[in-house]
């Protein structure tokens, strides 16, 4: 190829003087260059004229064509040890300056959004939008929750050694590739091939505007979907919790469906982003009648693992009343769920200073939140496929007459046909919806337990997406 051919291709794809451009490239996709890189940077520079700008990253080893602009005479190094870009051209001094300053990298007052604001684009010379920096920058204006801090030092334009830490900076994989679709949906990018290289060109602002409204609408946008992909599902499960912790109620998953062995548990609650478990089973036996020499290595083990406990529960009446609050108290427990009618094992546990729900197993709403008040100090455990099994409308009947509103510290996040049958959250009797939807408009500060009360027909990953489907639907 010639510099002329080069030329000849960019101002076909609409590139001309004045334009102010952030190449992304690879030299070998060309094919053979008549004067090398060089010759490449200099076709650039023709087609932008001294009016123009061309601006490159160079925060790693990108590339020839990233070392031969960086090196030009003139040529301008943003002050940022993070998300470096050097620029040559008119504006490069004005779309550089104070990098360093942003409180993030790629994000607000960074050479990223300044070239969206002032029309620039965005050119990937024979690379996908694996290499599309920018895409950082829609990741920091939407503050993704599972971005994080990155710390580096500087020497500014002034001379003064700096350290600095900058906010939301990118962790490990992404899908950028799965966003090509996106832009060329879109009608927003150019394609054409120069040389042996495809060549896309995208306006900044246009990447940043459609980029903003697909986070708006998925946080997860730039994350796959692979299972096998520990950063992705790592980084969906911060997305999760993230959402969670905006939420008046706390977030808990029964030990039966989050694994059968804490191994497993630990791992299943990492991966969708929730820190806290309730003890009902573990590897099939039930926690509440485990020996002490049991059950406390699995508490450890738990906590160890920044796993939280939110109650010990039972779901049969233990004859000794006294001992499951001895258990309890020696794990650390502060919380202990009986069944409803398990009143004397209820008062040793309140004596004990232990906070005390009762679920409803095979009982009416009138009978259930009558034994609930019957323990004074005591709160309701609302088990909604229990009450459909007992032919009741959760919502519209056993949540009223038992006026449990005044009463409730739990809800458990379960559905159940009329038969006793379990179900997919939504799709039985137990209104849980209308549960959850009633709870949070009263900013509810109790716990909701997934899989609480009932054996959940899945995983604890088809569980949390399944409340999630429902509060998308509030």
């Amino acid at each position: 190829m010639t510099k002329q051919e080069i030329i000849a291709g960019l101002r076909a794809m609409g590139l001309t003087r004045g334009d102010k451009v952030l190449m992304h490239s690879s030299l070998i996709s060309l094919g053979k260059v008549e004067g090398g890189p060089d010759a490449v940077i200099d076709a650039f520079l023709e087609v932008l004229g001294s009016e123009g700008t061309l601006l490159v990253p160079v925060f790693g080893a990108l590339g020839i064509l990233t070392d031969t602009l960086k090196n030009r005479p003139g040529a301008v190094i943003s002050p940022c040890p993070k998300g470096t870009l050097a620029a040559l051209g008119a504006d490069a001094e004005n779309i550089c300056r104070d990098h360093w300053k942003a409180e993030t990298a790629h994000g607000a007052n960074t050479p990223y959004t300044r070239l969206a604001e002032m029309g620039g684009y965005i050119c990937l010379l024979g690379v996908d939008q694996d290499r599309n920096t920018s895409l950082h920058g829609v990741e920091a204006l939407l503050e993704l929750p599972y971005l994080s801090d990155t710390t580096g030092s500087l020497v500014t334009p002034e001379g003064e050694s700096v350290t600095k830490t900058w906010k939301y900076y990118p962790g490990p994989h992404r899908d950028f590739i799965g966003l090509d679709r996106l832009y060329r949906e879109a009608g927003v990018m150019k394609i054409s091939r120069i040389g042996n290289a495809q060549v896309r060109l995208i306006k900044a602002k246009d990447l940043f505007d459609i980029g903003l409204a697909a986070g708006k609408k998925d946080p997860a946008f730039v994350l796959c979907d692979n299972p096998a992909c520990a950063d992705c599902v790592r980084q969906r499960a911060a997305i999760f919790a993230d959402r969670m912790a905006k939420e008046s109620f706390r977030l808990t998953a029964s030990s039966r469906l989050a694994g059968r062995y804490v191994p497993e548990m630990v791992e299943n609650l990492q991966s969708v982003g929730i820190k806290s478990v309730e003890l009902d089973y573990v590897q099939g036996k039930a926690c509440a009648f485990m020996k002490e020499e049991k059950l406390l290595p699995i508490v450890e083990q738990l906590r160890s693992a920044g796993i939280e406990i939110s109650a010990l529960s039972a779901e049969v009446v233990p004859d000794d009343p006294g001992k499951l609050s001895a258990l309890a108290v020696a794990a650390g427990i502060s919380r202990l769920i009986l069944p409803v009618g398990a009143d004397a094992a209820g008062k040793c546990a309140l004596e004990a200073g232990l906070e005390v729900l009762f679920r409803n197993i095979n009982h009416t709403a009138t009978a259930a939140s009558t034994a609930v008040r019957a323990v004074e100090g005591s709160k309701a455990c609302f088990n909604p496929a229990a009450f459909a099994k007992a032919g009741e409308n959760p919502f519209l009947s056993s949540y009223r007459i038992g006026r449990f509103i005044k009463i409730i510290g739990q809800l458990d996040i379960n559905d159940g046909l009329w038969d006793g049958q379990v179900a997919k959250l939504g799709r039985g009797n137990g209104e849980i919806k209308e549960l959850m939807s009633i709870l949070r408009c009263h900013n509810f500060s109790g716990y909701f337990s997934l899989g609480g009360g009932v054996c959940y027909p899945g995983s604890l990953k088809k569980a949390a997406a399944g409340m999630v489907e429902l509060l998308d639907n509030m």
